[in-house]
């Protein structure tokens, strides 16, 4: 059985994005489906992000594993400097208006304003 960095090598060749090989790194350090946890996701999307067989955008996804696995940030206007991962998440809370908590509300707002949920929301 070969390990998660041949698959991916081999699958992506040349093309590899280095946040694919540290994610499949990150699947020889534990396993697969410890990895997924660790990313909120099902197995079968890792298993397929490795093999380059994901079929919607990637961006999510990079932005999901940089955030995690390889401490990227993102300067917030709201809450300075966070996690991409963390930034998604607001993101994404942030597309229905939930006024059940102050933090809920203020992120509401941040993210209508910021040009990264602007971006998102456009495409």
């Amino acid at each position: 059985m070969s390990g998660a960095v041949t698959v991916a090598r081999e699958a992506w060749g040349a093309a590899l994005p280095n946040w694919v090989l540290r994610l499949a790194e990150a699947c020889e350090e534990t396993s697969q489906n410890k990895v997924a946890r660790r990313l909120e996701r099902s197995p079968a999307l890792v298993s397929q992000v490795l093999r380059n067989k994901y079929a919607a955008e990637l961006d999510l996804v990079e932005e999901l594993v940089t955030g995690k696995l390889l401490a990227a940030t993102r300067d917030c206007p709201a809450l300075g400097e966070l996690p991409l991962d963390q930034c998604q998440a607001w993101r994404r809370r942030a597309r229905v208006f939930n006024g059940a908590n102050a933090q809920g509300v203020k992120m509401y707002r941040a993210c209508h304003r910021c040009p990264v949920f602007l971006a998102e929301a456009r495409k």
